[in-house]
């Protein structure tokens, strides 16, 4: 391994800012940044060598390779945290317009929600996985949330406390409970998990981790954000009466409805 693969690997496990896919995601970046920059003839670097030259020419190979706007910010984000953790925040330009990076397009009407089926459901065989599945798809949790959660403690009544150690960002939030379908799944939840999460006992979560991405892989499944997506979108019609614009629909409240009246 090089110096600064081997540096910038220790800095991310010294620095263990936000969750763990983050941490994870974070590391794997920084990794191909130290390849790239050794490709690109910069030889002997270490974790504080980092310069304006070097983040100039990431950027510009990055858009020589046609990649994705958000790609691209997403890398400079982490450039900007590796930056701000060897105090040199200087070298990297607030604007994103100084490396030509324009702006994300955002398509609203092309609708990325999906639903669960039961054939899915039926092809995996480790049930704390399937249950953080259903989870996911019932209520809109994150992967991390519907693996960490402990639904003894998270059901408050008419609501799903997710903890802070759960969420991303490190922000405590609450889920509606809005019918008998949920209530049933988190007595399920509950029966399953006892006391506990949704981790087995013998399990670390990294290992859990691990173990639901190969069950939604061998089950077929490869887009689990879907149903995050599935579940925002029924929320919007309960609340509005309307299908949101992700589903195709365009529409403006009426100066009468609750929704309206509650912005004015």
């Amino acid at each position: 391994m090089r110096d600064l693969n081997y540096q910038l690997k220790q800095l991310c496990h010294r620095n263990r800012d936000g969750s763990f896919a983050t941490q994870r995601d974070r590391e794997r970046v920084l990794d191909l940044v130290a390849n790239q920059l050794q490709e690109a003839g910069f030889r002997h670097l270490g974790a504080t060598s980092l310069k304006p030259e070097h983040v100039d020419g990431l950027v510009a190979r990055w858009q020589a390779e046609g990649l994705a706007i958000g790609t691209i910010k997403n890398r400079r984000a982490e450039l900007r945290w590796w930056a701000e953790k060897i105090g040199k925040s200087n070298v990297i330009a607030r604007d994103n317009h100084h490396y030509g990076i324009g702006n994300r397009q955002h398509v609203t009407n092309v609708s990325k929600a999906r639903e669960l089926q039961f054939s899915e459901l039926s092809r995996m065989n480790d049930q704390y996985s399937a249950m953080s599945m259903r989870l996911q798809a019932a209520f809109g949790l994150r992967r991390e949330e519907s693996i960490k959660i402990r639904p003894e403690w998270a059901e408050r009544g008419n609501i799903l406390a997710l903890k802070d150690t759960w969420t991303k960002g490190g922000r405590t939030r609450e889920v509606p409970v809005c019918n008998a379908e949920q209530r049933q799944l988190l007595d399920e939840a509950k029966a399953l998990a006892g006391r506990g999460s949704l981790i087995p006992a013998d399990k670390t979560y990294a290992e859990q981790l691990r173990r639901f991405e190969h069950q939604c892989a061998s089950a077929g499944i490869h887009r689990v954000h879907g149903f995050r997506h599935q579940y925002a979108q029924v929320r919007y019609r309960e609340l509005t009466g309307w299908a949101a614009p992700a589903a195709g629909q365009c529409c403006e409240l009426k100066p009468d409805h609750p929704l309206k009246a509650k912005r004015g």
